[in-house]
């Protein structure tokens, strides 16, 4: 299963009531069965397939093209997970509940039992200033949701906007996928449009930049000589001759105090690699472009600028999009699916058969 990047459009209005109240319901029920079958770990998996999540947003009958779906589905999925007991639970969300993610990842993770919560918070903060620092495409996060397991597996769904667009652009995370925060987490991405000049440090092409970037934060006063003002020319920033030269208007070396603070501090806190210094408090994107910018002009390091970035109704949608939502016909499938699960689990599978045997019938 791949997991990676889907864009979407910014759509007005809100989720009506009845309609939220019926999409965690509906939520809850799927999850269930999908946990019942098929087990923990394939429920993340699920969610960190894009295709997948759209889908499910499709099936509980949220607009299938706009960002809206991301943040309302993730909600009544996140109240459904919490409210059940099915040792999965979901942290985080939009605006400023996705800055309550680590708290809440401690105070769910101790009632699951999880043997060490500290991991997942780091997770989540990694997962978040990846995606909103390491890959630098113009889509700022302002949504982050964590679902998590009892035994420590994660998935992230996040989300970005490009406010001049008004396009977003969300991010899957699987643990099981993540060798490393900084090496390709997402393995795979899927997208209707590729951005230009896309700043990815986490390219296995950028691997080089990561590592010159490091020696750089390390060096005694290499750092402050490197970044600060005074070159007249790219022959006297790099000690070469240079017969061309074409830069794009966004790479400057013209750094806020803020930023040369924050290098200053990394440089006295001597991170051993590059997830330790992409962890730093005050590295920003401003910081990781400077250092991917020197890596390349003055090492020859060249980071990846190549854009990382690479569905179905069951009720009706939220706009009339196929066709108007019938609430007696999705309350009667929320029963149905209800019946299901709670039959099973006394031994009566026959509902669950059939639904597969469907399932085999509709492909």
């Amino acid at each position: 299963m791949k997991t990676g990047v889907a864009h979407l459009p910014l759509h007005e209005g809100r989720c009506p009531p009845w309609l939220f109240t019926r999409m965690k319901d509906l939520s809850s029920v799927i999850s269930e069965i999908l946990i019942y079958e098929y087990g923990q770990e394939e429920f993340l998996k699920r969610l960190s397939d894009p295709f997948f999540f759209q889908a499910f947003g499709c099936v509980l009958g949220f607009d299938f093209h706009s960002s809206g779906l991301t943040t309302t589905v993730t909600g009544a999925l996140k109240e459904a997970l919490n409210e059940a007991d099915l040792g999965i639970k979901a942290a985080g969300g939009k605006g400023k509940t996705s800055r309550k993610a680590p708290e809440e990842i401690v105070q769910l993770g101790d009632a699951l039992g999880v043997a060490n919560a500290e991991k997942l918070v780091h997770a989540s903060r990694m997962s978040a200033k990846v995606d909103s620092t390491a890959i630098q495409d113009s889509y700022q996060l302002y949504h982050h949701a964590f679902v998590f397991t009892e035994k420590g597996s994660w998935a992230v769904i996040q989300q970005g906007m490009n406010a001049s667009t008004k396009y977003a652009r969300r991010y899957h995370w699987l643990s099981s996928n993540v060798k490393a925060f900084i090496d390709e987490p997402h393995t795979a991405i899927c997208c209707d449009k590729r951005e230009r000049n896309v700043l990815d440090m986490t390219s296995v092409v950028s691997d080089e930049a990561r590592k010159i970037s490091v020696d750089i934060v390390q060096e005694t006063g290499n750092i402050m000589r490197l970044i600060s003002g005074g070159q007249q020319s790219l022959d006297a920033f790099t000690g070469t001759s240079v017969k061309t030269l074409v830069m794009d208007a966004r790479h400057t070396f013209h750094l806020s105090k803020p930023t040369m603070a924050a290098l200053a501090k990394a440089h006295e806190l001597q991170p051993a690699n590059y997830e330790e210094l992409l962890a730093l408090r005050g590295i920003g994107p401003k910081a990781i472009r400077a250092l991917a910018l020197i890596s390349h002009l003055v090492y020859g390091a060249e980071p990846s600028w190549d854009d990382p970035v690479k569905f179905s109704y069951a009720v009706g949608g939220k706009d009339g999009v196929p066709y108007e939502i019938n609430k007696r016909h999705y309350d009667n499938t929320i029963g149905l699916l209800r019946s299901a699960i709670e039959n099973a689990k006394v031994g009566d599978k026959e509902k669950l058969h059939a639904m597969k045997s469907l399932s085999k019938f509709t492909q």
